[in-house]
């Protein structure tokens, strides 16, 4: 089944002066707040208190010309990862399109459509979701002040995502700041849908099915929706703030939404996966349930 086989710019915040500094670290601290509050947590809350005067007290001896980052530059724009026309990949891609855009509900948008392949559906999701976070990450990649945070730092509370480096004997688990393990995550899914070989889109729909169809793809799509879901996490508990003053978190909630919906659809994410967001996927769980009839 389709779920067994899964489960095997815009504004952007540069401080000059000593107000904008805080100005721009006070807003992440409020999105941190936020997520907090939503939790109910006092602990959190608290947590997220110390956190911001830790970190606008560093500020005030490190001058933003000193800064010097250290996550890769994007290099300009953002510019999407795109399906070539004529391709399986586009054309699944339209399904989505079609249905968003004459006003079709989310639930409609993420149902396999009759006589498509479930593999190749969520291959062209992974691209799409991807596409998704990248653009929302944007907005705020060139902030200087992202490189405040230190290795373990900027995490939903209670977790730490680390990043792993290598493979077998060698392969070292590393601790990094929030955002640049949003960085390296999105890095690698770059390279994994650029690589023709994992995500082929020609015109031979065979071949691409036969490809989408493999376990190992399945375990690759497994990994790609896993650590998409940990950016947002790392999005919501950090950046919130910062995203709602620019006006983008009703784009953000929109965009998760769909992700969860489509994630729910197909059983992508384990439950322990999803705790750290508890607060804010079990109500669009229930959403996706009540508009199914469960």
């Amino acid at each position: 089944s389709c779920q067994h086989l899964i489960a095997s710019t815009i504004l952007i915040l540069r401080p000059h002066t000593q107000s904008c500094t805080e100005k721009t670290l006070r807003a992440r601290y409020l999105g941190r707040v936020l997520y907090c509050a939503l939790a109910n947590s006092r602990q959190a809350r608290h947590s997220a208190s110390l956190e911001y005067n830790t970190i606008i007290n560093r500020a005030k001896t490190q001058p933003p010309n000193n800064i010097v980052m250290s996550r890769p530059s994007a290099g300009g724009t953002f510019q999407p990862l795109r399906h070539r026309s004529g391709t399986l990949r586009d054309r699944l891609h339209g399904y989505t399109k079609q249905t968003l855009g004459a006003g079709g509900s989310l639930n409609d948008a993420v149902a396999l459509p009759p006589g498509e392949s479930c593999a190749g559906w969520v291959a062209v999701h992974a691209i799409d979701f991807y596409n998704d976070v990248s653009t929302i990450w944007a907005v705020m990649a060139e902030d200087p002040y992202l490189d405040s945070f230190r290795p373990g730092e900027g995490f939903p509370s209670g977790v730490e995502y680390r990043w792993s480096e290598g493979s077998g004997k060698d392969a070292t688990t590393v601790s990094v700041s929030a955002p640049v393990y949003i960085e390296k995550v999105l890095q690698w899914i770059q390279d994994q849908i650029n690589d023709e070989t994992k995500f082929p889109d020609d015109d031979d729909e065979a071949e691409a099915l036969r490809v989408f169809q493999t376990p190992a793809f399945a375990a690759l799509c497994g990994q790609i929706f896993r650590r998409l879901f940990r950016v947002y996490g790392i999005i919501y508990s950090s950046f919130f703030g910062t995203l709602e003053a620019l006006q983008m978190a009703p784009h953000l909630n929109t965009c998760f939404k769909h992700f969860m919906f489509f994630c729910t659809e197909f059983g992508l994410l384990p439950e322990r996966e999803m705790e750290p967001l508890e607060v804010l996927v079990k109500p669009i769980r229930k959403q996706y349930h009540l508009a199914k009839g469960k």
